[in-house]
């Protein structure tokens, strides 16, 4: 398990930029150092623990990228259609016979090139007469070939470590011959929310509670990420309940990601947990929604208090759970994905401060309209559900108007 010092994540500002917590997070927060041993599998998600080298050529030796036929380009004439005698033929998984020259071999897509021909002609280029074929000029030399080694050459870095192995990269592994990868285990993250007024779904909803979406919102989040997450409930508005369960949970686990709880109210106990469990750096993100958001290090253990509202609980995750648990699991950084769109809405906002407006997104071209949702509030999950994006507002915009580009976050790729 990862140990962080009690001032690791120290900051003396008072409202801190998305940049500069991403970049606090990558220099002070050191990654899980365990690793394992996965078959190909049970990889999907994981975080490659060592680079991964080409033990043999991809694709193994010369093929055809086509069904067609194979020769030597320098039988072809300067000028018109050359033919070229039929000698056999060669199916994927067969071996070839040696071309002689002057000669083509009907060849399949995968096979192995005869030795001597170095070009394949397309069937549906091919003019069939008795027992030859008739080659129109202007084929290039090594058309429709694929070379020993062209996508990945023997002994070529294949895959460098901390990569996050997707469907491709299993893909890379498994056409290289690795029927298992090294990867760092999963990050262990036990997930809170808090709030005498939560009840969990299903059960029975008492005077004034409302049920619990956070929890489920984080889960699902982090579904998507190299972690293991464990729901460890609802801490109630206590402080010695929420100090106590904090420092039993903090070495059990890698990182602890609470909801609600981290504003200044009488009522709010998780800053004042943190605090008096190990040491906190108040981070006041200079973003809109998600400004209240505590970070600290208890027993070690990385603490991660995210507002309770909705949607500011989404994109706080978003620019510090995402972050701090790709470093935890030792994985590349990953920005989040953004597109250019065309806003159709006005809208004012503070100078100095990030703001993500949910949009809807409409085709349109040369690129998307962004319909800004009809209203606001940060703890409108429907306005998650009936939006396809957050409009990124930089810093130092003040307006935006409607026919200006805005870059949006699409929920699809972040989610």
């Amino acid at each position: 398990m990862a140990q962080l010092s009690d001032d690791c994540f120290a900051f003396g500002g008072a409202l801190l930029a998305v940049e500069q917590a991403e970049a606090l997070i990558r220099q002070r927060v050191p990654a899980v150092r365990e690793t394992e041993e996965v078959p190909l599998a049970a990889a999907r998600g994981r975080v490659l623990a060592e680079p991964l080298r080409a033990s043999v050529n991809l694709p193994p030796f010369d093929n055809s990228a086509v069904d067609g036929y194979a020769f030597r380009h320098a039988d072809l004439g300067q000028a018109g259609a050359t033919r070229l005698v039929l000698l056999g033929r060669v199916a994927a998984g067969q071996a070839a016979q040696p071309l002689p020259s002057g000669a083509a071999m009907r060849i399949f897509t995968g096979a192995p090139m005869p030795a001597g021909a170095d070009t394949v002609l397309m069937q549906e280029d091919a003019e069939l007469e008795a027992n030859a074929i008739l080659v129109p000029a202007g084929l290039k030399l090594g058309a429709n070939a694929r070379s020993a080694g062209e996508d990945v050459a023997q002994g070529d870095l294949a895959l460098p470590a901390a990569t996050r192995l997707r469907a491709p990269e299993i893909g890379l592994a498994a056409a290289l011959g690795r029927p298992s990868l090294r990867v760092r285990r999963p990050v262990r993250v036990g997930v809170f929310s808090t709030g005498d007024e939560l009840t969990s779904p299903g059960q029975t909803l008492g005077l004034a509670q409302t049920y619990d979406s956070n929890r489920f919102t984080l889960l699902a989040l982090l579904a998507g990420l190299p972690v293991a997450a464990t729901n460890l409930g609802i801490l109630p508005d206590n402080a010695a309940a929420t100090r106590q369960a904090l420092h039993a949970a903090a070495g059990e686990y890698d990182l602890l990601l609470t909801s609600g709880g981290v504003s200044a109210g009488e009522e709010d106990h998780v800053r004042a947990a943190i605090e008096a469990g190990g040491s906190l750096v108040f981070w006041r993100l200079a973003i809109k929604p998600g400004r209240p958001a505590a970070m600290g290090v208890v027993g070690g253990t990385p603490v991660l208090g995210l507002p309770g509202n909705p949607v500011a609980a989404v994109v706080t995750f978003l620019h510090l759970a995402r972050p701090l648990i790709l470093q935890l699991a030792g994985a590349l950084p990953e920005p989040l994905p953004r597109f250019p769109a065309r806003a159709n809405f006005s809208y004012r906002k503070k100078v100095g401060r990030r703001e993500y407006v949910r949009v809807r997104l409409l085709p349109s071209l040369p690129m998307p309209l962004a319909e800004k949702f009809e209203r606001e509030g940060a703890g409108l999950l429907s306005s998650l559900t009936a939006s396809h994006a957050f409009a990124e507002l930089p810093e130092e915009v003040t307006a935006v108007a409607p026919g200006d580009t805005v870059q949006v976050l699409p929920f699809a790729a972040c989610f």
